[in-house]
């Protein structure tokens, strides 16, 4: 019996928003050994506004060694949010992860057994481990400090690996700032400044959107000065991108949705994960031992790092949760659930840049 054809990329990328056994099967062939999928349950699952994630339940026509379930991530079923995606890079960003950078890391990740992005960005393709029973954390919930610390252990796993390495700036698809580029997200977030604040002005605390108009006035120079080194960062380290394991199974959290990957500097992550994650009251309580925990763990991994600067640098990026609610919120699919995200997200980074109060290194 002669071979079923080998789909092109394009075509797979097309099979794969309904997925079927030849497509999984074709997707999955690395991993195989010769076997085929022969049956497929889908599943939606995830939270996601920029792409829409399937998990998929296999059997197979033989005994193999291939995954019992992977995680298909699609494109967005939403228009609006397709676009932003093609306009921001956010699909090839996050293939371009995968096939390129993943590897020189070491920050847990699910294994990746197949990513394609097809020119002009709008469809992709990302076939992922599974790996439930994980939990995914819950952004509106919040989390724990105990669960705060097992996030904050993955992030030298990102940044120390590459720390001040120049060569990144080769990556374009990372390194997307530089000359030309001065001025153009400043500009983009005062323009959707007036939608948030029509949108959610009933709903954003009065002493936050009081700070966001204060913002406005200086997004330029928190745009234009980036502390180096400059590393690889994550762009939205926060709950709903982490995976976290059963307690005492020994694993690790893993980190997902890397479709905000970039060149920057590494703090950016931790400020954010900590302004968006834990409740104002619990962040205060255990916001500087949270920090001098990051700080060891890169010292630990052999990165110079003082804490004086680091935690001058802390306070300056706790803004950056701001800017990312007010940008986020006006360019992607709207739902109930990402209107009560974006409020979350406005109201706890708003408390925190106020508690360190971060506008005046802006001064």
């Amino acid at each position: 019996m002669s071979e079923p054809p080998v789909p092109t990329a394009q075509a797979l990328m097309a099979a794969m928003k309904q997925p079927d056994p030849p497509a999984l099967t074709a997707a999955l062939a690395a991993v195989l050994d010769g076997a085929t999928v022969t049956s497929v349950a889908v599943e939606p699952i995830g939270t996601g506004q920029m792409a829409d994630c399937l998990r998929c339940t296999l059997s197979y026509d033989r005994a193999v060694k291939g995954p019992a379930s992977v995680i298909v991530k699609i494109p967005s079923s939403d228009t609006k949010s397709v676009e932003t995606a093609v306009a921001l890079r956010s699909y090839e960003i996050e293939v371009s992860f995968y096939r390129h950078l993943s590897s020189r890391l070491s920050v847990c990740t699910p294994a990746c057994y197949h990513a394609e992005v097809a020119p002009g960005g709008a469809e992709f393709l990302i076939v992922l481990e599974d790996v439930a029973p994980c939990r995914q954390g819950d952004q509106l919930a919040g989390c724990s400090p105990d669960d705060a610390y097992l996030a904050i252990a993955e992030l030298p796993g990102l940044h120390a690996p590459q720390w001040g390495d120049d060569a990144l700036r080769d990556l374009d698809w990372l390194h997307r700032s530089g000359p030309g580029t001065e001025g153009v997200l400043p500009a983009l977030i005062r323009s959707l400044y007036p939608g948030f604040v029509e949108r959610y002005h009933d709903r954003v605390e009065a002493d936050v959107l009081s700070l966001a108009e204060r913002l406005m006035d200086s997004l330029d120079v928190f745009d234009s000065k980036k502390p180096g080194p400059w590393t690889v960062t994550h762009g939205d380290f926060r709950l709903d991108n982490l995976l976290f394991p059963p307690a005492g199974s020994g694993r690790r959290v893993a980190v997902v949705d890397w479709q905000t990957a970039s060149l920057g500097p590494g703090v950016s992550d931790l400020s954010y994960f900590l302004g968006a994650s834990l409740l104002p009251e619990a962040r205060r309580a255990h916001e500087t031992d949270l920090v001098r925990s990051y700080h060891e763990r890169m010292v630990a991994a052999g990165v110079q790092l003082g804490w004086e600067s680091l935690w001058e640098d802390y306070r300056r990026y706790s803004l950056g949760g701001l800017v990312m609610a007010i940008a986020a919120s006006m360019l992607v699919r709207r739902t109930e659930r990402g209107d009560d995200m974006f409020v979350t997200m406005a109201n706890r980074h708003g408390a925190h840049a106020a508690d360190l109060d971060a506008l005046a290194l802006l001064r």
